[in-house]
This record gives structure tokens, sequence and C-alpha cells, in this order.
């Protein structure tokens, strides 16, 4: 008689359709109600919306729709991608989406907390930040699910080089890119805040 075998783990629900969009919103309207409760403005406080803010040290700076750091998002979801597909091998698309915008909105709430805020400002150059508005932050989220379908699409050497790219890219414009920001979030380095400061 064969020794009983250990049963398999639940797998997470798989959702696909209306579901998934219905979750989508969810999550997206859920994002938006925290930030709101906390106090973040709806749009920039100077009145009006741009699709591009291109001013790192102005306090216009993650107001608006996108700017030098919505390409970190997007290589966001080139990570949330490769890991949840690596986690969750048996689950849909939509599923990893799904669970991959709820980190993305998590992050975004922690983010604006005021104790992020001012390590933002007092470990890196960006000395006037005060915290994204909800168009930002949502669009930020959006940016990392548009990531994410193109890591889903493409192979995985043109992701890598399209991450590495944009890192070398925003690196030289604003002498800024998620990896340096990483960096000086966790652990700052002086040297790093004094040559990002001298190209302001």
């Amino acid at each position: 008689m064969a020794a009983p075998t250990a049963p398999e783990p639940p797998s997470v629900p798989s959702l696909h359709g209306a579901v998934a969009w219905a979750a989508g919103v969810a999550v997206l309207g859920a994002l938006i109600i925290v930030l709101w409760a906390m106090g973040r403005a709806p749009i920039c406080t100077c009145g009006y919306i741009k699709l591009w803010h291109g001013v790192v040290q102005s306090s216009e700076n993650s107001q608006h729709i996108a700017d030098w750091y919505t390409p970190s998002h997007v290589i966001h979801g080139f990570i949330f991608y490769a890991l949840l597909r690596w986690l969750m091998p048996k689950s849909s698309f939509a599923t990893r989406l799904i669970l991959a915008l709820g980190i993305e909105s998590a992050w975004e709430i922690i983010e604006n907390t005021n104790a992020t805020i001012e390590r933002y400002r007092t470990s890196t150059i960006a000395l006037d930040y005060y915290g994204d508005s909800i168009l930002n932050s949502v669009s930020d989220a959006l940016a990392m699910a548009a990531g994410f379908y193109l890591a889903s699409i493409l192979p995985v050497w043109a992701t890598v080089a399209l991450a590495v790219g944009a890192e070398l890219f925003t690196g030289i414009m604003i002498r800024d890119n998620l990896t340096l920001n990483v960096i000086m979030l966790l652990y700052p380095v002086e040297a790093i805040k004094a040559w990002q400061s001298a190209g302001g």
C-alpha cells in the first residue's frame, strides 16, 4: 500500500474578466480613499494638471501625471511580474496583476506618510518633496501596471534591457533613479548625495 502523499497547499483563486477589472478598480479606489483620509491633495496645489513635469527640484514634482520618477514605477512592474510569476506560477495573469497593484498601492501609502516624506527630505536630494498628489500616486500605480503588462509580453532580455536603459537614462538626466533612491532611503551615502546635489 502506497504511503499517503501530503496534500498540495491551496492555490490562490484566479481572477478573470469582469471580476478582475472590478478588483483592480477596487484596489485603486481604496488607494484614493486612504490617501484622501491622510490629507493628500487630489491634484497639484498649483491648481492645474500637467501630463509631464520635468523639474525635479520643484514643489510640483510628484504632483502631476508623469515625471522623471515614472520609469521607476514601470520597473516596479517588471520586478513584481518576475517575482509573482515565480511565486505563483499557477495563478492567472489578472490575479498576479491585482496583487501587484495591492503591493504598489501599499507602497504609495507608506511613501506618503510623514515619516517617509521626512526621510526623503533629509536623506535624498528631494528637498522640496512634500508627498505625492493623489493623481500622481494613482498614475504611479498605473505605470507599474503598464510595466507588469510589458514584462508579460516582452522577452526577458528586452525587459532587462529596458530596465537598465531607464536606470542609466534617468541617472544621467537627473542623477537619480530607482537604484539610487533605494540606496539613499535605506542607507544614505553622503558621497552620493553630494554628487546628486552638484547636478541641481
